[in-house]
């Protein structure tokens, strides 16, 4: 008959993860050094698998032992969640919701709104994770995306934030070369897993002859690059604020408005984590994009 793994066993392979020596990991379950190396090598026995490779660094997990450490952890987020749900009543907000969105929405607008309520529910976890898609909602990887786009999936069901525009930005000493000849700065811009980007559309017709010295795979990377004055490119609105010795070089660029919409899939939506972020995140980001 297979083993059957239990808490405890979950426990002791945590324990061992995260202490990497049989002395940080007795002292985290509060028992001595010797029962952990027995324990170990008695669960070992019963999965007929190593879960431990004993190095100079330590005790290092293998793969399984990384999963089963996995499991673990949810496990305890699971038990705090349940304590403080005990504590708190039934109105407590508990669980895990995986949330995704680009790097430049999650730098610019998201972190700014969580760090605003996330410390009043105890009980919620989040996993964040940056993509340019929305495979990952699709192949239900996320629960929730915020994403920049005129066109959402029609699959998914959310809400519109309000709209961005684009701009030209880069340090002030740019600004005259700009006006003169726009071919005579440097230009940053999209690399080609953003070919559709409208700013990407937009320079291709007004500038055709144009060729961009850099070229980054997000919006982030840059806006980090005009932050040190290597040249310009065109940038959402609400992240040219943020940028040090950066202004607006232009007004809005024809064409690149796009809306801002937060997304989650339709057996989501009655969730009450995933209702309790949408209610949060509204109008924070709604008065951010204002």
């Amino acid at each position: 008959m297979q083993y059957q793994i239990t808490h405890a066993d979950l426990s002791l392979v945590l324990a061992l993860e995260r202490g990497r020596s049989l002395a940080k990991a007795a002292e985290l379950l509060k028992v001595d050094v010797s029962t952990v190396f027995r324990s170990i090598r008695r669960l070992e026995s019963a999965l007929g698998t190593a879960l431990f490779v004993k190095s100079r660094k330590g005790y290092l997990p293998t793969d399984t032992a990384q999963a089963l450490a996995e499991q673990a952890e949810r496990a305890e987020q699971a038990l705090e969640a349940a304590r403080i749900a005990m504590t708190s009543g039934e109105t407590v907000v508990s669980g895990t919701v995986r949330l995704t969105c680009t790097e430049a929405v999650m730098h610019s607008l998201l972190l700014p709104a969580l760090a605003a309520f996330m410390p009043n529910y105890p009980a919620l976890s989040l996993e964040m994770g940056t993509s340019n898609t929305f495979a990952n909602l699709s192949r239900r990887d996320a629960d929730i995306a915020l994403r920049l786009t005129n066109t959402p999936p029609e699959h998914l069901v959310g809400r519109c934030l309000g709209s961005t525009s684009y701009v030209i930005c880069g340090q002030p000493q740019w600004r005259e070369r700009l006006d003169a000849a726009a071919g005579s700065v440097p230009w940053i811009a999209p690399d080609d897993s953003m070919q559709d980007h409208p700013t990407v559309v937009w320079r291709n017709q007004q500038y055709p002859g144009l060729s961009p010295r850099y070229h980054c795979s997000s919006m982030s990377t840059i806006a980090q690059l005009v932050s040190t004055g290597l040249g310009v490119a065109a940038l959402p609105d609400y992240m040219v604020d943020a940028l040090p010795g950066v202004d607006a070089l232009s007004g809005p660029l024809p064409g690149c408005d796009t809306q801002l919409w937060l997304l989650t899939r339709p057996d989501c939506r009655a969730l009450r984590s995933v209702q309790t972020l949408f209610e949060e995140l509204t109008p924070r980001l709604r008065d951010a994009m204002l």
